[in-house]
């Protein structure tokens, strides 16, 4: 383990009541872990790298049990990259690496974006699909979106006027979004989704495969107006699949599991879902999130990184004609997120993590 950094804490921790409760009770463990969520947030996912190799490549192998792994978008890639190989590590670091190369030309089509990201999925994972498909103890969960009305069409001008429509019921109430899309959870049929009946929209579970599970993950991060929909997933009811961050983009979700759900995040708050980012009234649910362990990087922390932030999609355009200079300081943003998963270890091997966590 490498040497922390002196002064602010890196880590913001914060848990729901029954988590918090178990805290109290005794500490964590590998064994208290059956369920890990991943939010969407594109290249946010960069800036917690060194936590996601602590937890996945040295804390949770100490104990050997079936986990399920739930995320979308970005999530669902990490994820995806974890279960590939017997080497967490290696896989994340070169996720990271490859996101961090991708440069696109300004004014770069959707239907590019969309030919990139499958190269992107091919050399991450190419050759590995049957390593996810019979990991000994995790179970992988892809969450998308099936477009209904006008968001089933990726021409700008009709797929635009439909996300406007949709944007403007989910002021009035997220439950209107049904009318819009529908959910689906690709999952790994060894173990049940680790979530109860899910009935605040249409959704439909899909068994995960060697043919549905590269399609599956393009789906699940693919933007409306910045990458195409996807057609068709093999296994899955008909349709134009697109970004599961949409509807469930910090995953506030009805988790049902035996323990706690350990939730490694860009932020110490739940976003229901991609359109709420902008309502500031639209928070997670107490009683869904009443299990999770939330872990995040500090203010004090993110006040030490390149432009004071996480990498983001917004970052493309600021460093526009310059990406080398976003190259670097997205390295820069990987290298230290090392300094999160220290941390994180050194809380739970000194058992100081219930004196810092604090309720979600």
């Amino acid at each position: 383990m490498t040497a922390i950094h002196t002064g602010a804490p890196a880590l913001t921790i914060r848990a729901g009541r029954r988590a918090l409760q178990r805290l109290k009770d005794k500490p964590l463990t590998p064994d208290d872990v059956h369920v890990i969520p991943g939010a969407a947030g594109g290249p946010k996912a960069l800036g917690i790298s060194g936590l996601d190799k602590a937890i996945f490549g040295d804390w949770l192998p100490r104990v050997t049990q079936e986990r399920s792994l739930i995320g979308s978008s970005i999530g669902s890639w990490r994820f995806a990259a974890v279960a590939s190989s017997d080497n967490p590590r290696a896989q994340l670091a070169k996720l990271a690496d490859l996101y961090t190369c991708q440069r696109f030309a300004k004014g770069v089509s959707a239907a590019e974006v969309s030919r990139k990201s499958v190269l992107f999925l091919e050399t991450l994972l190419g050759g590995r699909e049957e390593d996810i498909l019979n990991h000994p103890w995790y179970r992988l969960n892809v969450v998308v979106v099936r477009s209904r009305g006008m968001l089933e069409h990726d021409s700008r001008g009709r797929l635009s006027l439909g996300l406007m429509r949709a944007i403007s019921a989910n002021m009035v109430s997220r439950r209107h979004l049904g009318r819009f899309m529908e959910r689906g959870i690709i999952h790994d049929v060894r173990l049940k989704t680790p979530v109860s009946r899910l009935i605040d929209f249409p959704s439909h579970e899909v068994a995960l495969s060697r043919d549905n599970l590269l399609p599956a993950l393009l789906a699940s991060a693919s933007i409306p107006m910045i990458m195409s929909g996807v057609r068709d997933i093999p296994g899955a009811p008909d349709g134009v699949y697109r970004d599961g961050g949409l509807l469930d983009y910090h995953l506030d979700l009805p988790y049902e599991q035996p323990g706690v759900v350990l939730y490694p995040h860009f932020t110490d708050k739940v976003v229901p879902g991609w359109f709420d980012k902008s309502l500031p009234w639209r928070r997670g649910d107490a009683t869904r999130l009443q299990d999770v362990l939330l872990v995040a990087p500090s203010r004090e922390y993110l006040a030490t990184l390149p432009n004071r932030k996480l990498p983001d999609r917004k970052d493309f355009e600021h460093y526009v004609g310059d990406d080398a200079g976003r190259e670097q300081a997205w390295r820069r943003a990987v290298a230290e997120s090392d300094r999160l998963g220290d941390e994180f270890l050194e809380l739970l091997e000194t058992g100081r993590l219930a004196d810092v966590v604090r309720p979600l």
